[in-house]
């Protein structure tokens, strides 16, 4: 299984936010310093972030970008369906007699992993990665 670079740019982004002050607003540019990426692609980014509820942005002279809700709720498979979308990773493409069967182990699997990333807050990995986080 493979995501796209924006799924890992939206990701690393997300955990610089948790780690942060909640209410401390982000310019795009420091987002974008961090990561080594442009700062008009990770706008594209940050678009899908703020339609799906999990930042907001401010503008004016103390404007940005900041969580919205509680950081403690935001979990991989958020970060991830803001992204990708929620479409299956798995499109059959066998015969009758064999689609049903292949296209029930691996929506099994998807499943699996979906209930994990679910599972899994990015508040938990953000406070390994960085100290002082409470």
């Amino acid at each position: 299984m493979k995501y796209s670079k924006a799924t890992n740019y939206a990701l690393h982004t997300m955990m610089y936010m948790i780690a942060i002050e909640p209410n401390s607003p982000l310019g795009v540019q420091q987002l974008a310093d961090k990561q080594g990426v442009s700062p008009t692609y990770l706008s594209k980014i940050l678009t899908k972030l703020v339609k799906a509820g999990l930042i907001e942005s401010a503008s004016g002279a103390h404007g940005g970008y900041r969580l919205k809700g509680k950081r403690e709720d935001i979990s991989f498979l958020d970060i991830i369906h803001a992204v990708e979308g929620t479409a299956s990773l798995f499109e059959c493409c066998g015969s009758e007699d064999s689609k049903c069967l292949i296209h029930g182990v691996m929506l099994e699997a998807e499943e699996g992993m979906e209930q994990h990333l679910k599972n899994t807050k990015m508040i938990d990995v953000a406070r390994k990665r960085f100290s002082g986080i409470s």
